[in-house]
């Protein structure tokens, strides 16, 4: 018998430690550290209660509460010198099962009116079950990291908030303005497409839709998305009575994460909400934070992660266009080359590309419409495609294209910088911010800056529960 197939024998192989055995290996003997000077401080304290000859029961009490105290100040996440302990993860996690439980109360006003949103409240509730208690802590995981990275960066690129910007923020989330509430007052800006030329109008006689076509794109599912940026407002106890005016069609996930609106001329309008209503209101806010252990302090830390995140997404992005170059092209999808080939001998013979599409084209979204893809920029089609028809003249028609489909007979009608609606341009920014983001947690692992210590695993609180609030609904007088 072959020794290495022997049992008794595999404990004898040399094992290889990897990079990445090697960081996780000095990450747990750090953690290991943390866990036996909690030991020692432990026995610390048992020792001199029992030399100074404390009350047995005072002893248990006071041990008690030195070990939740080191366990609530042990490192949970650590990113060079900034640390995020038991105690922050934990208010982080409650505050995400709060904003759930808003969320589902929201969606069962929805069922209340007949929206089919059975698999919304579904997620939810796993989300908040015991099961669902690991993925819910790695989002909370994950948010953290990402804070951390984006405080990180600010503070590289000199970015700083002021105790001003931190108030007149805190102010805006409770819907609080000095000097008056603004006036939206919206300002259409203007796209203007060029007009098509003498050879696509040869080539085709369709005109395309000027907005962005492409592909044919699934349609999202509606769906709670839930990060980690915080809902700042939401602290009030939500009900479960249904509201008739309440626009059906909102999204109820209320984040601060940048978006893009309509431009507006702040035209200030006198409002009855005093310094003193936002004082009174911001403190019984306090007291429901408090509930789920939030600090003053620590809900500074929140809006001043809302205000880190905004400044650098905005200098990060300052500089996107608001047009891109884009290719207006149209194309003919078959199974096999040979039928490839042969529909392009018609092409070349003068036969209507159009015509050929209808005939022969595997593409059922557009086969009827001569194939018309209409405009799109990079990234948009897979990259075969994407190369052939950027690299294609106005009128020229490629080669067969083999991609996953099929292989393609392209024909490009148009090439030049277009316009891009608001979402695009939200969409170019997001994505550099986002492909930032996930640049600095690889490089933060590969540079060792990052640890993670899997104690928060054993850490996860599972309150609020829904049990918990349908009890306090119970309990409210009925209106």
């Amino acid at each position: 018998m072959d020794p290495s197939n022997n049992p008794r024998n595999r404990h004898q192989r040399t094992t290889v430690l990897t990079r990445k055995h090697v960081a996780r290996l000095a990450r747990e003997r750090q953690q290991s550290k943390y866990i036996q000077w909690g030991a020692v401080a432990i026995g610390v304290i048992v020792l001199i209660f029992a030399l100074t000859g404390i009350v047995k029961s005072r002893s248990v009490a006071a041990i008690n509460n030195a070990t939740d105290y080191l366990v609530r100040n042990q490192p949970i996440v650590q990113l060079g010198e900034d640390v995020i302990n038991t105690r922050q993860f934990q208010y982080h996690v409650r505050l995400q099962r709060q904003q759930l439980i808003g969320q589902w109360a929201q969606y069962k006003q929805y069922e209340q009116f007949g929206l089919d949103v059975a698999q919304q409240i579904q997620q939810i509730e796993f989300q908040l079950s015991p099961e669902g208690a690991e993925p819910l802590g790695q989002s909370v995981i994950d948010g953290l990291v990402n804070d951390m990275l984006i405080r990180e960066e600010a503070a590289k690129r000199g970015i700083v908030l002021t105790e001003a910007e931190v108030q007149a923020r805190t102010q805006e989330v409770f819907g609080f303005y000095v000097d008056g509430t603004p006036t939206a007052a919206p300002t259409a800006t203007e796209i203007v497409f060029p007009t098509l030329s003498g050879t696509q109008l040869a080539l085709v006689t369709i005109t395309p839709t000027p907005t962005e076509a492409g592909s044919p794109t699934p349609t999202a599912t509606w769906f709670p998305t839930i990060t980690m940026t915080p809902d700042l407002t939401q602290t009030a106890t939500p009900s479960l009575t249904p509201t008739p005016t309440e626009a059906l069609t909102a999204t109820p996930t209320v984040t601060l994460s940048p978006t893009v609106t309509a431009t507006y001329t702040p035209a200030p309008t006198s409002t009855p909400f005093t310094v003193e209503a936002f004082e009174t209101q911001f403190a019984e806010s306090m007291v429901q934070f408090a509930d789920i252990g939030i600090t003053e302090a620590d809900y500074r830390r929140l809006v001043e992660s809302d205000l880190y995140r905004t400044k650098l997404f905005d200098a990060m992005t300052s500089e996107v266009k608001s047009t891109e170059e884009q290719v207006w092209a149209r194309h003919i999808l078959v199974a096999d080359l040979a039928t490839a080939l042969s529909i392009i001998e018609h092409l070349k013979a003068g036969d209507d590309f159009a015509t050929q599409a209808a005939e022969h084209s595997t593409d059922t979204s557009n086969k009827d419409s001569g194939g018309d893809l209409s405009w799109f920029g990079r990234g948009a089609m897979v990259a075969t495609f994407e190369e052939s028809a950027f690299a294609l003249k106005v009128g020229e028609i490629s080669e067969p294209i083999k991609s996953d489909f099929g292989f393609h007979i392209i024909q490009v009608l148009g090439h030049e910088d277009r316009p891009l609606t608001a979402d695009a341009i939200q969409a170019a920014k997001q994505s550099i911010f986002d492909n930032w983001l996930a640049g600095a947690r690889t490089a933060a692992d590969e540079i060792k800056s990052l640890t993670i210590f899997t104690s928060w695993l054993n850490r996860i609180p599972l309150d609020p529960t829904l049990e918990s609030f349908l009890n306090e609904q119970q309990q409210q007088p009925a209106q």
